[in-house]
């Protein structure tokens, strides 16, 4: 059942922002690793002189005001389906908003674009996150530089190890070490900025614009690296449903916003009096004493950001597999009390062996910065397309006012993305494959679904007819319930004329039932169970769900039973097996259908995903052609 509005407002203001701390702010905290020192990495030659350090303080502070203050916190925020986020929860906004089935095509096409970036962001901030923290042990000693990688790819293991386990006890104290994590971030910012405060004059936008102007085309790399500061600006949205808008708005103003610029004007106050200090600017901030907690702390601080979204990746596959966008998969809920708590199994190896590639393969923390920030660039711009559509056919905005959103953001964004795609070649190109791999499964099992649901309809008969061939093929009463699941309530389930037809047997009471996800992400108990009586003993049961949602037929079933169905203790669900087998015929080429019948053959069981009691099955095969 969805949670009501008031669950925010039951629980404790500061514990939700706490909270949100732990789950929201974790990919954004974990910035001032590396987002500075890669702006005057190697290869930019970009002279620490005081007019660049001041120039890429100014861009910094005013990417984090434009992008994540402006757009995401007052824009992209006040988009909820439902009260959750997300840019596949935004892309059903887009969608209802427009009217014609190309616009749909168009904005579903974004919307599952941005959905598989994601999937690669996932996999890269875990290693980035990880590495640049153990990166410190350099800093306390050149010895441990041999120790970096196995270390890095041990405590990576261990994240993925444990996420079967659940992380209800864990996630409690992720809030209190992101605070004190931002707490030290300000600390250690501020002891550096009193001794250089010119470092504030980066607040005047001239800095920024002339540092454009002075490098023109060769500024462009410097602000792929300028990027990183705000990658986890996602998270933002798609925690929304969690905690709510308001603890996500106060946290960014009042702690994080502050923490990190403060932090980022540090390292810039830094690198004014020590130039040197640019190999490892956040970590040459601290005092030699509080390098190995720092360290420590960096560590717990990528951890938790890396828990996030790994949970993240769970619970947009969860989505994707309920809206018909990948085949169904088992999700395991590893807490009894909060329901966003889960397990994908298959995506979180995925996850952990694209992850630790990419630490044996990239071995720094620069050099995955090279592949970092192209994804989450063009999920941005994603996300600023369909906001567009929001804004002009939901919100009903002038077309002035949406034509100065679209431009001034569109404008932003495209350029952080072409600052990105300069970087492709540097290793760019590897979060874009998996990101088109993953977008060719999600778009080849949604063509491949409504396909072979037109070939069932083709091939079975209306329910308006039912009545008539039971009464040619001379069917007999049984005693009994039996369950006919259907992927839709036009026609006939092919099980059930398999039955008729070969058995000649029906149950007393027969119930063809479907399951029907909505684009929504809950949906009200009394509105979930439509019923309507097709004829003597004959019930058409519709099931409606949101994509948060966990279907339970036996559950619906008991509804039903509420709603006047007569269902006896007896209960016997019949499910259609289908055989894919790829052909030439008109739909998708060869190639993608067998593709689709792989992923069918492997996708879990309708008795699972359903939760319907396995004993109490039977499984009618039907091979059909594609």
């Amino acid at each position: 059942m969805k949670p009501s509005t008031d669950t925010h407002e039951r629980s404790s203001f500061p514990k939700l922002c706490l909270a949100a701390l732990g789950v929201v702010f974790g990919d954004i905290g974990t910035s001032p690793l590396y987002a500075i020192r890669e702006c005057f990495a190697h290869g930019h030659d970009m002279l620490l002189t005081e007019a660049n350090i001041l120039g890429v303080l100014s861009l910094v502070f005013y990417t984090l005001l434009l992008i994540i203050t402006l757009k995401y916190l007052i824009f992209v925020l006040r988009a909820d389906n439902g009260g959750e986020g997300g840019v596949l929860a935004l892309m059903t906004l887009a969608i209802k908003s427009v009217s014609t089935n190309t616009q749909r095509n168009i904005l579903m096409t974004l919307g599952l674009l941005g959905t598989a970036l994601l999937y690669g962001d996932g996999m890269i901030t875990p290693a980035i996150s990880v590495l640049s923290a153990v990166e410190g042990l350099q800093k306390i000693s050149p010895s441990w530089e041999p120790f970096v990688l196995p270390m890095t790819m041990l405590v990576l293991t261990g994240i993925f190890f444990f996420q079967s386990r659940g992380t209800q006890k864990i996630g409690m104290i992720f809030g209190p070490i992101i605070l004190v994590w931002f707490i030290v971030l300000f600390i250690l910012g501020f002891v550096n900025v009193i001794d250089n405060p010119q470092t504030f004059y980066a607040l005047n936008p001239l800095y920024a614009a002339r540092f454009l102007i002075d490098h023109s085309w060769s500024s462009l790399p410097v602000m792929g690296s300028v990027f990183l500061v705000a990658t986890g600006g996602e998270a933002l949205y798609a925690d929304m449903g969690h905690f709510g808008k308001k603890p996500i708005r106060y946290c960014w103003m009042f702690l994080a916003l502050p923490a990190l610029l403060m932090n980022y004007f540090g390292q810039g106050a830094l690198l004014l009096s020590n130039p040197k200090a640019v190999e490892h600017p956040f970590f040459n901030m601290a005092p030699d004493w509080f390098l190995i907690p720092l360290v420590l702390l960096a560590t717990l601080a990528a951890i938790i950001a890396s828990q996030a979204l790994i949970s993240g990746a769970f619970s947009l596959t969860n989505q994707a597999i309920h809206l018909g966008y990948l085949p169904r998969m088992f999700v395991k809920y590893t807490s009894s009390r909060e329901k966003g708590q889960i397990y994908v199994g298959n995506i979180n190896w995925m996850l952990w062996i694209c992850t630790i590639l990419f630490v044996v393969e990239f071995r720094t923390s620069t050099s995955l910065a090279s592949a970092y920030g192209i994804a989450v660039s063009l999920t941005m711009l994603i996300t600023t397309v369909l906001m567009s559509f929001v804004v002009r056919n939901l919100w009903k905005w002038s077309s002035w006012k949406v034509i100065l959103f679209v431009i001034f953001f569109v404008t932003v964004d495209v350029v952080f993305f072409y600052a990105n795609f300069l970087k492709i070649l540097e290793g760019g190109w590897v979060p874009l494959m998996i990101a088109a791999g993953i977008f060719t499964l999600m778009t080849t099992w949604y063509r491949g679904r409504r396909i072979l649901r037109k070939r069932i309809i083709d091939k079975t008969i209306g329910l308006k007819d039912l009545p008539k061939i039971i009464q040619e093929e001379d069917v007999h009463s049984i005693p009994g319930c039996g369950v006919f699941l259907s992927g839709q309530h036009i026609s006939c389930p092919p099980a059930l004329i398999q039955n008729l037809r070969f058995n000649k047997v029906l149950h007393q009471t027969t119930i063809i039932l479907t399951v029907e996800i909505k684009n929504v992400p809950f949906i009200k108990v009394k509105d979930r169970v439509a019923v309507k009586k097709l004829s003597a003993g004959i019930f058409l049961v519709v099931v409606k769900c949101g994509y948060k949602d966990t279907p339970n037929v036996p559950n619906a079933l008991e509804w039903a039973k509420f709603q006047g169905v007569p269902i006896q203790d007896e209960v016997s669900y019949y499910l259609g097996r289908e055989t894919i087998i790829p052909t030439k015929n008109m739909g998708m080429a060869l190639w993608r259908e067998s593709v689709f019948s792989i992923l069918s053959r492997n996708s879990q069981r309708a008795t699972e995903f359903f939760s319907i009691p396995p004993s109490q099955v039977i499984e009618i095969g039907i091979q059909i052609e594609l």
